[in-house]
């Protein structure tokens, strides 16, 4: 079985030495020195001045949700995983789609002004598979209309724009650190400002509105991770470099192998500093698509339908997206990680040309 992702797990003695230190201080959770060291670690890493290791990746797009006081409508896309959209709903706020580039798979900009009404208070976009939105065009609409903008970063943890951290952009940005990210704490996630008033609001909303023991700044929730996850992020985080040049080769390698195949692929040619998080190929029809599903899985091969449904076709949402609804209905994610072999990635390709040809 060739699964469509594996998480990267480092070697057992790395984490190990983590996890003594754990028994040692019988610090579990609650803001713990293996939380601070990979709080710094990652600014350091990602060339940031603030941000917060939270539980995970929705939660923190709730956060920053809340962190904004946002009411109303948020402008945001159809073309992402479904925790972009029920973040919205959750805070009670109501998603108003804007239709995706067919080339990048993003928000369309040009077609944000027209969705904005009286009631919107804010932009949420995906940077999807670490393709990053048009953030400069986006921010000009922002200032001009009075709105917040967040970014779902999920995807795109490593990725720069003129060369400053996609996590720069927009008044609040958030990252997924699951399992199946590129970089991961088993569960986890991150919000990242440039505001330190917006990161204090945060500190407070992420443990209860906490402010000291016998204190409380508003309300909070419980999204803190625990010593465990960040070991996980610290020993993951030290083996980064190589897996991102593990996956850049993969992903040319790929597209060697797919020069016969009638498939197309996102526009990442312009993306100042990419990372490989995944493989999307785009087929011509949702018929030659599901019988290339087929084809793989009676091999033993995983794939996803990432993303889909659109985020528009819901039971619990709405939305006219075209080109989102085309896109979402025609594209596959295909294995891509860190011990994927090249005579797999032959095999893979192997099995899509037969089904293509057949």
């Amino acid at each position: 079985m060739i699964p469509v992702t594996k998480p990267f797990l480092p070697p057992r003695e790395e984490y190990d030495r983590y996890l003594d230190g754990i028994w040692e201080r019988n610090w579990l959770t609650n803001n713990g020195p293996l939380v601070n060291e990979l709080e710094l670690r990652l600014k350091e890493h990602l060339g940031l001045d603030h941000l917060l290791f939270v539980s995970n990746g929705t939660i923190a797009i709730q956060l920053a949700i809340k962190a904004l006081g946002l009411k109303g409508e948020i402008i945001t896309t159809p073309f992402s995983y479904v925790a972009t959209t029920t973040s919205i709903i959750w805070e009670g706020c109501s998603p108003v789609f804007v239709d995706i580039l067919p080339d990048k798979f993003t928000i369309n900009p040009d077609l944000i002004e027209a969705a904005i009404t009286p009631n919107t208070s804010a932009i949420l976009a995906t940077h999807v598979y670490g393709i990053p939105c048009e953030v400069e065009k986006i921010q000009k609409i922002a200032e001009k209309h009075g709105l917040k903008v967040i970014y779902d970063g999920a995807h795109a943890f490593g990725v720069q724009v003129k060369g400053k951290s996609i996590f720069e952009y927009g008044d609040i940005s958030t990252c997924s650190f699951h399992a199946t990210k590129i970089f991961h704490s088993i569960e986890g996630g991150g919000v990242f400002t440039k505001d330190p008033e917006l990161l204090k609001r945060m500190v407070h909303l992420r443990n209860f509105g906490h402010d000291g023991f016998e204190k409380f700044n508003g309300i909070g929730i419980n999204a803190k991770n625990s010593e465990f996850h960040a070991g996980m992020g610290l020993a993951v985080l030290t083996h980064l470099d190589r897996i991102l040049t593990i996956k850049k080769e993969q992903v040319r390698f790929y597209k060697e192998l797919f020069k016969g195949l009638k498939v197309s692929f996102p526009h990442t040619n312009d993306v100042e500093k990419y990372n490989y998080a995944y493989f999307p190929i785009l087929f011509p029809d949702v018929t030659i698509l599901k019988k290339s599903m087929k084809a793989l899985e009676d091999n033993g091969i995983g794939s996803r339908r990432y993303f889909y449904p659109g985020l528009n076709n819901l039971d619990y949402t709405q939305g006219d997206c075209p080109i989102s609804d085309n896109v979402s209905e025609r594209v596959l994610c295909l294995p891509l990680y860190h011990s994927l072999t090249k005579e797999e990635q032959r095999m893979i390709a192997r099995i899509l040309l037969r089904a293509q040809n057949n």
